[in-house]
């Protein structure tokens, strides 16, 4: 069954740039409602006028996701204004590149936890009442194959993305009966700003993935908008990436010698 997104309320976070810019204008292009937020106003400004000139309906609300406050009168004014949210896409976040012994431990360790994995929490808090009272909604999680698959150098943001997994799986759970979806995306590597802002330190800079293994972020929005359309567990992208969640998942010992011998004793011999 393919849902009609016309005229549904769409509220995306971490909206400003990546996936979730290139979601809201793809959903604004289905006729959805959208309304933008992350902290950057003006690039979200930016965004919205784009969408409207293209002749779509957006709107912009300024939150800091580590902030409940924020949270909390962002969803009011929301519902001021459209009365309900049938779709929440919960995006924001961002990573550090680095070993874990190196990261900063407010900025690197404890704001990771809070944006990627608190945050998205306390927005879904936010707007759940009002899906269970209607008995309708849709809640989207952007995690990350390293919510899958443990790496060097993504220590607390792999934390936070296996995180974003269960509490994605047991909140699905929970609201199943009440006509709610709970949906799980999981991309592999993508060009988005997420690269530039990984501050990798220069002892891990020359750690590089083949070109080839990028996705778009576009290709990325496109994949949350069919989620969207016809609701689904979990969706991990690209596709191919299964085979290593599956090897990881069942010869870890060899993962493991692998990524020693192939990875961290590379990088490790040059950081030192």
């Amino acid at each position: 069954m393919t849902i009609n997104l016309k005229d549904k309320v769409v509220l995306i976070t971490g909206a400003s740039s990546g996936f979730g810019g290139d979601a809201a204008r793809l959903f604004a292009a289905q006729g959805a409602h959208v309304i933008l937020v992350a902290r950057r106003l003006e690039r979200l400004q930016d965004a919205v006028e784009r969408i409207q000139a293209a002749g779509g309906n957006a709107m912009a609300v300024p939150v800091d996701v580590n902030n409940r406050a924020d949270i909390q009168n962002m969803v009011q004014k929301v519902i001021e204004i459209y009365g309900h949210i049938d779709i929440l896409f919960n995006n924001a976040g961002f990573g550090r590149l680095n070993w874990f012994d190196e990261l900063e431990p407010v900025h690197d360790i404890q704001t990771q936890v809070n944006v990627n994995l608190t945050g998205l929490m306390q927005v879904t808090h936010a707007v759940l009442p009002g899906m269970i009272a209607r008995r309708r909604g849709h809640i989207i999680n952007i995690s990350s194959v390293a919510g899958w698959i443990a790496v060097p150098m993504y220590t607390v943001y792999a934390a936070t993305k296996y995180g974003v997994r269960g509490f994605t799986d047991a909140l699905r759970r929970e609201v199943s009966t009440l006509g709610i979806h709970v949906s799980g995306i999981y991309p592999g590597p993508a060009h988005t700003e997420f690269g530039q802002n990984s501050r990798p330190s220069s002892s891990t800079s020359n750690f590089k993935l083949p070109e080839w293994s990028f996705l778009t972020s576009e290709y990325v929005a496109s994949k949350v908008v069919q989620v969207a359309l016809r609701p689904r567990r979990n969706l991990i992208l690209p596709w191919w990436f299964r085979s290593v969640l599956w090897a990881d998942a069942l010869l870890p010992g060899g993962v493991d010698w692998f990524v020693k011998h192939y990875f961290v004793q590379k990088y490790r011999r040059n950081s030192s």
